[in-house]
């Protein structure tokens, strides 16, 4: 703890010292899994968080763990899995930090049960505004702590959390349903959900009459005669790939036993089917082959680094997540194929959050206060449905940016709202329409705790693209894009994070249980 607290201290100096001069900032975490475009760092002064990156201590008794804001999900899970423990929800990509899941949005498949990532802490340590160290928890400054998720660092910084954990079983019983149709795929996933027996449950649509729903059960029994499914090596299926072969067949239902961290990052290699994308920059045959040959290079964190780096991530590629209820669901899904015709498409079951709150939610209204005694939150439907909408969208860019707002007043008309780790094409005055509920709110928050040299929620979304508009014509985005996409790739390198896969502990190793959690089984 002495060398955490020599951190937080320096970064309250920073912090303490921008405040006095009334000067804006932005915190650096030293990576990002936002899509949104980055600004640049002469745009504002910059706090470095990125040395806060430790699990300071696992309490198997208590089933908890102390976590500083930047320990990313792998580092994570390797550290509770030798306690015989893991968190509630995990997200699914292995770069993604412990602080960004609770100052973003993150939910899982595992959130059908247990609701977004900060709903599993059970406190934070932040640094306000003004440079103070302050703990924010239900039952202290419960204001703080309930604006603060979601609200994307803007009420404060977090540094450190405590986080609730769960028995961790050796298997996921991974069972494929497949489903004929878009209300026939809902329906099913709605179904999953309220079966006790599952703690997974996801699907994908990869067309109108092709649909699978993934639920999964955490055992420490696996048949003799079963052989695990694995998805970290090379070799491995990527998992989408692998789901849909299982479903080939109408009526088919099929079962695999997946080591449980493999299970908890299946979507890594390939970052769920957003790295297939990659092969048509490059023209470059999608094929076992090749995906194995370029597998350095197809792991979220490198397609991540080559995404920001290349500019697609912002310009031209729809990366968008969207709740909505699940009444209208289908329609929604019948709009995007017809104006985008991108397919897959993921589907997660989400618990409803308390509102008022930035986290995606289906309420036709935000109202609702925080009392520094206790929570008062608005009650909101018990159950949502999020879906991924990942692919090529126009290239020209006005073209784009209008099939993106039309998009979002489309989710508007149907009760959804959207994820705010993407970009947003509201103008200020639409943004705040959306959120007028919870406005007050945040700004008398963001007075009472010192955040008003901080960017406001507005600030962080609002895509660079808008401010500075650009056309350009689809031709030379053609020319250009294999061009980027060589750029982004050599920054990837750079910067190492397609050596990060090789050697994690977490994968797993045959006839063992994956590495981190192999003493905690034997004990």
């Amino acid at each position: 703890m002495q060398r955490h607290r020599e951190i937080v201290n320096d970064i309250a100096a920073s912090v303490r010292a921008l405040f006095d001069r009334g000067e804006p900032y932005r915190i650096a975490h030293g990576s990002t899994n936002s899509t949104r475009p980055r600004p640049g760092r002469a745009q504002a002064a910059f706090v470095d968080i990125s040395a806060l990156s430790h699990v300071v201590a696992v309490d198997a008794a208590a089933r908890t763990a102390l976590v500083e804001a930047n320990v990313p999900m792998d580092r994570l899970v390797e550290a509770t899995l030798r306690h015989g423990l893991v968190p509630p929800v995990v997200m699914e990509f292995p770069g993604i930090t412990a602080g960004g899941g609770f100052a973003g949005t993150a939910g899982e498949s595992s959130s059908f049960r247990h609701g977004f990532f900060d709903e599993c802490v059970n406190f934070v340590e932040m640094v306000l505004g003004n440079g103070d160290v302050v703990r924010a928890a239900p039952d202290e400054r419960p204001d703080l702590f309930r604006g603060a998720a979601g609200a994307l660092g803007t009420l404060g910084i977090v540094t450190m959390m405590e986080l609730r954990l769960v028995e961790a079983k050796r298997w996921v019983k991974t069972t494929y349903h497949r489903t004929t149709a878009v209300a026939h795929t809902l329906a099913k996933l709605r179904a999953e959900t309220g079966d006790p027996a599952n703690h997974y449950v996801d699907g994908i649509l990869f067309s109108p009459n092709h649909g699978v729903v993934v639920s999964g059960s955490m055992t420490d029994d696996k048949p003799a005669d079963v052989a695990p499914q694995t998805f970290s090596r090379a070799k491995d299926p990527w998992f989408y790939l692998h789901a849909r072969a299982k479903t080939e067949h109408p009526s088919t239902t099929a079962t695999d036993y997946i080591p449980l961290a493999e299970y908890l990052f299946r979507y890594d290699r390939g970052g769920f089917w957003v790295g297939e994308g990659a092969f048509s920059i490059f023209k470059l045959p999608f094929n076992r082959f090749f995906r194995w040959l370029l597998d350095d290079l197809l792991h979220t964190r490198m397609l991540y680094r080559a995404r920001h780096a290349s500019g697609t991530a912002s310009s031209s590629f729809v990366i968008q997540d969207l709740a909505l209820p699940y009444a209208t669901a289908g329609e929604f899904v019948d709009y995007t194929a017809s104006n985008f015709g991108i397919w897959p498409l993921w589907l997660c079951p989400l618990k409803h959050t308390l509102l008022p709150t930035f986290h995606p939610n289906t309420a036709s209204t935000c109202t609702g206060s925080y009392s520094t005694a206790a929570p008062s939150p608005t009650a909101a439907p018990d159950q949502v449905v999020s879906i991924g909408l990942w692919g090529w969208g126009p290239l020209e860019h006005d073209a784009f940016v209008a099939a993106n707002r039309a998009l979002e007043n489309k989710l508007a008309q149907l009760g959804g709202r959207k994820w705010l780790y993407a970009q947003t094409f509201y103008s200020e005055d639409e943004f705040w329409g959306v959120y007028a509920g919870f406005r007050g709110l945040y700004t008398a928050l963001r007075e009472k705790y010192h955040a008003t040299t901080l960017p406001t929620m507005y600030d962080k979304v609002c895509p660079e693209a808008r401010r500075q508009p650009r056309r350009r014509s689809p031709a030379w985005l053609a020319i250009t894009r294999p061009v980027k996409g060589v750029y982004g790739i050599w920054k990837g390198i750079l910067s190492g994070d397609h050596k990060m896969h090789r050697n994690a502990e977490w994968k797993y190793v045959a006839d063992s249980s994956p590495r981190g959690a192999e003493k905690a089984h034997q004990a």
